[in-house]
């Protein structure tokens, strides 16, 4: 194996670009380049501030922002929902 060859394997493998120690936090984002590039569209949604802390509770145990937590709950629903519809169609079709 050559070393380009390596240097492939050691990035698909994580040794290489997971390195904690070599890892910062980006002080110069772009947020409207980000957001695109992650095609995350903006929302305002009000929740009650008790919900609003639980969240950030959860979010800080799990090492993530309040944010991304709620995204990862609205996918994770969103998916079930669509699984169960799914589910209920072909049975449905099943049955005729």
């Amino acid at each position: 194996m050559d070393k380009s060859e390596n240097t492939i394997n050691a990035w698909d493998t994580g040794k290489l670009g997971e390195d904690e120690a070599f890892a910062k936090v980006a002080t110069d984002v772009d947020e409207v380049a980000l957001n695109y590039a992650l095609n995350l569209h903006p929302i305002s949604i009000r929740l009650q501030k008790n919900l609003v802390e639980d969240l950030k509770k959860i979010a800080q145990s799990e090492g993530i922002g309040y944010q991304p937590l709620i995204r990862q709950i609205l996918t994770r629903f969103v998916k079930a929902k669509q699984e169960e519809t799914a589910q209920q169609t072909l049975l449905r079709s099943v049955s005729l």
